[in-house]
């Protein structure tokens, strides 16, 4: 897109394999893709992929299901640093610049941070510094965690954040997570939801649904304009779902869809988001 490079996260929803849809983001105009974390030669395959079909490589999104034990005494603790430092040695074997971590997983959880789990982190840290990549924290559950990782690491040039505008809404409450960290933003995942669909407002994770921009309650001008006020000109990221989560229909629309014409409308939308941007500069 005209001055702005757009970018989408690969995912098992897509109805193609990792390399068709490689294919099919450069066809359907994105200039840029992320990726999961599986292993070292994956990582190095998708780069190499990447130099091939001139796509930029834009973050890899660290594993993210053993991040509570990170603040737990004992060996699984360590296991969790162990795979969050190879990831980030992958990332800097591949040439990417930026890692996507989560600080905490789970709901209803007596957890709360504490200094294990920040001295662990600090070993991801520095080892990013070492490797020259950034490491960008995102807003997930768990609020307290990514307050408290933001503070310890405030004056490393390597930590910085990911603004999930599907989670400010349906994990964060609608809080204006920019106006926070917007002076240390490095990435988006953009992608919309209906907030939290509990009357009592407890949150799950089926809430989390990355419907297209556009398809849910955000208020995308609102949020271009915030992302402006942070002074945000970097690549525009999309992580989207074509499938729903369990027992919910949200997505089912999207699958009646080809995936080439999912993916068509995908890059429309996001366009539209960007030249929304854009046009409130």
């Amino acid at each position: 897109m005209y001055r702005q490079k757009l970018c989408l996260g690969l995912s098992s929803t897509f109805g193609l394999d990792t390399f068709e849809q490689l294919e099919a983001f450069k066809a359907v105009g994105f200039d840029a893709f992320f990726s999961g974390f599986e292993n070292r030669e994956n990582v190095l395959a998708l780069a190499d992929a990447a130099a091939q079909k001139g796509l930029i490589y834009q973050s890899v999104h660290a594993p993210f299901h053993k991040t509570r034990v990170l603040w737990r005494d004992g060996e699984e603790g360590e296991a969790a640093v162990k795979e969050l430092t190879d990831c980030v040695n992958a990332v800097a074997d591949a040439g990417v610049k930026i890692v996507v971590s989560h600080v905490f997983i789970g709901f209803d959880q007596p957890d709360k941070p504490n200094e294990i789990g920040l001295e662990r982190l600090s070993r991801v840290v520095e080892k990013a510094e070492q490797k020259g990549v950034k490491i960008a924290f995102e807003n997930t559950e768990g609020e307290e965690f990514l307050s408290a990782v933001m503070e310890r690491f405030k004056h490393s040039a390597n930590v910085g954040f990911c603004w999930d505008s599907g989670h400010e809404q349906c994990y964060n409450y609608g809080k204006d997570m920019i106006a926070l960290y917007g002076d240390r933003l490095l990435c988006t995942h953009i992608n919309d939801n209906l907030g939290i669909s509990d009357f009592g407002g407890r949150i799950f994770w089926t809430d989390d649904l990355h419907l297209l921009p556009f398809d849910g309650i955000i208020d995308w001008k609102e949020a271009a304009a915030r992302l402006n006020r942070a002074g945000y000109d970097d690549i525009l990221t999309f992580e989207l779902n074509r499938t729903s989560k369990p027992d919910r229909h949200d997505n089912d629309k999207y699958v009646n869809m080809s995936p080439i014409m999912y993916l068509t409308e995908v890059y429309a939308r996001a366009c539209r988001f960007a030249a929304l941007k854009s046009a409130l500069k």
